[in-house]
């Protein structure tokens, strides 16, 4: 009996044992998360790794490489609309829609007419298959813009740029309502349907262009490939002295 009592005695532990003997552990942990936090590591929407396609490991490493530099500049300063729409590209290249579109909507959440990130934004969620969203959003923009021929011109543009042609074409055809005079909308829509290749309505829209603007070199070769014959007015000889004089 005696012998059973020293065993239970010899087996008993004090319990700030225990803590003692976690509390190495407990501080290491505690000191790795510190480590994180001002590292910059600490996870975010997007710091799951990137749906990275199958390319060269410079390529790859390149990648991860701008990535990283891009989270040292937003943890340096966070309201960076430049680095968060860099960013979202980066994401957007690789199918990382959830985390292109955190970025994006960072970027308009400090400046709401960045014209380039409010079409990425509608191409990111057209691409992830929400389109009913992606539509509204394109609306949303487009009326934004509609006091305006030159903010809907830009508008158009970024669209041009994400290939979203139908959202691109609404955005001209509204800068032309608000200048049907404009040498810049007619260009734009002249343009765009050269692009897809009706070269009915680009000739039609190109050379009302030229016709209100002659100081278009990029138009005047344009119509010239569409066989459209170009005259530039030469100047008289009363003009030349003017400006001899």
């Amino acid at each position: 009996m005696a012998g059973k009592k020293k065993l239970e005695k010899k087996n008993l532990r004090p319990k700030t044992a225990e803590f003692y003997s976690f509390a190495p552990y407990a501080l290491g942990f505690a000191l790795f998360v510190c480590t994180l936090l001002l590292s910059g590591c600490v996870p975010t929407p997007e710091s799951e790794k990137m749906q990275t396609p199958q390319v060269g490991k410079l390529v790859k490493t390149s990648l991860q490489e701008k990535r990283v530099k891009l989270l040292k500049a937003i943890n340096r300063r966070f309201d960076n609309p430049s680095a968060h729409f860099e960013l979202g590209r980066l994401y957007q290249a690789n199918g990382s829609w959830a985390a292109a579109e955190y970025r994006y909507s960072t970027v308009l959440r400090f400046d709401p007419v960045h014209r380039d990130a409010q079409a990425a934004m509608v191409k990111v969620l057209t691409e992830s298959g929400d389109t009913a969203r992606a539509k509204l959003c394109a609306d949303t923009y487009t009326k934004q813009v509609s006091s305006s021929q030159e903010w809907s011109l830009e508008l158009g543009q970024a669209f041009q740029k994400q290939e979203l042609d139908e959202y691109a074409l609404a955005c001209y055809q509204q800068a032309l309502r608000l200048g049907p005079n404009s040498a810049e909308a007619n260009k734009q829509l002249g343009f765009y349907y050269l692009r897809k290749n009706d070269k009915v309505r680009a000739r039609e829209y190109l050379s009302r262009s030229f016709e209100l603007n002659r100081n278009q070199p990029e138009v005047a070769l344009k119509l010239g490939q569409l066989g459209v014959e170009i005259r530039i007015p030469q100047e008289t000889e009363k003009d030349t002295k003017k400006d001899i004089r």
